[in-house]
């Protein structure tokens, strides 16, 4: 039986492993950022299975569990992936050196491992529930302040980009620590408010400055005679409008939604048409960018026909269809289609979909239409239940695949 590896052999591979994770800032906050797209949805499938069919002893969170599957998932799994793509992207938008792994690495630790805390917190463990979301906070902060920095620094003339997702990663550092407010006592009102910025001030307004920038550039690149738009207006107006509808939602007035949502629905639709999609299609890394960002229109004009039908009868139809449209449609799809393109092109391999990817990003749009299914009547918990696990099926393949390419050499032999 051949012998098991010395322990100095073994203390070598660690040493390597962990100086690959550290090379560049995309390996460490994707590798978490895959481990919380399986992790944050096995808790709230387990949960959806104890509140549909009873699961003996399953120990309960402190908080509203809908509260913690929002909180995490807002600012821990998608946020793992923005930190990794904004402090490797940040200092290429602004002229500007890398960043040493001393300037990402502890975001990775602080965000990822508070996230973990927090999750195991959820099993009835308060106290492990508070000192995750401090430590998530502390992590927020690191990151901030390090991309405030490459900012400050920059003499790039455009740098509206980077201000806008500057500006939203303070928001949800504002939003973790106002639900931290929320854990020692504060009242409910806070956590709502920390809820609404995860969506509407965090996440949205991140992921539509990345694509206002990246996905006329990425088709440009590709499609012989594109025409790139990029409209100055785009940005002040999209926040303007989130703010709005933020405020609103958080004060329940839900009759003036409309007014937000509206001209959001037809800002997004003008930005999915005026991109050009139809002359897209090919390669698919290119066309799953346009088929995700279609989402955030079909997202709004559910909010925007909500929002009318409330105003006009105070009836509220949809639930929150608009919302899992929003986050599992927009978010998930978006999330599947950049960060493939990114671990691609960073692993030195070819700027391809894959079986892979394609599976999971075909499967996750059946997930989202479940969810939005699960709206309209019925076994309402039974739809949830196939929705959580159709997520975690759909993610599993992507996840591995993507797993492994974090933790190996690129194939191209360079460095990163």
């Amino acid at each position: 039986m051949a012998e098991s590896r010395s322990p100095a052999a073994k203390s070598a591979a660690f040493a390597e492993l962990s100086a690959r994770l550290a090379s560049a800032p995309h390996r460490p906050l994707f590798l978490a950022g895959t481990i919380a797209v399986l992790l944050s949805m096995a808790w709230w499938a387990v949960e959806l299975t104890w509140m549909r069919f009873g699961l003996a002893g399953w120990p309960q969170p402190s908080i509203p569990p809908g509260w913690a599957h929002a909180m995490l998932i807002q600012y821990g799994l998608f946020p793992l992936f923005m930190f990794g793509f904004l402090l490797t992207t940040f200092p290429r938008w602004l002229g500007r050196p890398d960043l040493p792994w001393t300037r990402y690495v502890p975001v990775a630790g602080c965000v990822f491992g508070g996230y973990v805390l927090a999750n195991v917190g959820l099993l009835d463990l308060p106290w492990l529930l508070k000192l995750g979301i401090a430590v998530m906070l502390a992590g927020y902060l690191i990151g901030v302040w390090t991309l405030a920095g490459v900012l400050r620094a920059s003499v790039a003339e455009r740098k509206s980009h980077a201000r806008s997702c500057l500006a939203a990663l303070s928001l949800g550092s504002l939003g973790l620590a106002v639900f931290l407010a929320y854990l020692f006592g504060a009242p409910a009102d806070c956590a709502l408010l920390a809820i609404k910025l995860g969506t509407y001030g965090l996440l949205l307004p991140i992921y539509f400055t990345v694509m206002h920038r990246m996905l006329p550039f990425f088709s440009g690149n590709v499609v012989a005679g594109y025409k790139v738009i990029r409209p100055d207006w785009s940005l002040p107006v999209v926040w303007l409008l989130l703010l709005a509808h933020l405020l609103l939602e958080w004060r329940s007035a839900l009759g003036w939604l409309w007014l937000a949502d509206v001209p959001l629905a037809l800002a997004f639709a003008w930005h999915a048409l005026t991109w050009q999609p139809w002359k897209a299609m090919r390669p698919g890394l290119l066309a799953v960018l346009h088929l995700a960002f279609a989402w955030l229109p079909v997202a709004f004009v559910l909010y925007a026909v909500q929002d009318v039908v409330y105003a006009a009868s105070g009836h509220l139809i949809l639930g929150r269809a608009p919302l899992h449209a929003l986050g599992i449609g927009f978010f998930g799809s978006m999330l599947v289609a950049m960060v493939t393109r990114v671990t691609q092109g960073h692993s030195g391999r070819p700027l391809q979909m894959g079986a892979v990817a394609w599976l999971c990003f075909g499967l996750l749009q059946v997930v989202a239409l479940l969810r939005i299914r699960a709206e309209l009547g019925g076994d309402v918990y039974l739809w949830l239940v196939i929705a959580a696990y159709g997520w975690l099926l759909a993610f599993l393949p992507w996840v591995l695949r993507s797993a492994w390419i974090y933790l190996t050499p690129r194939a191209d032999g360079k460095p990163g």
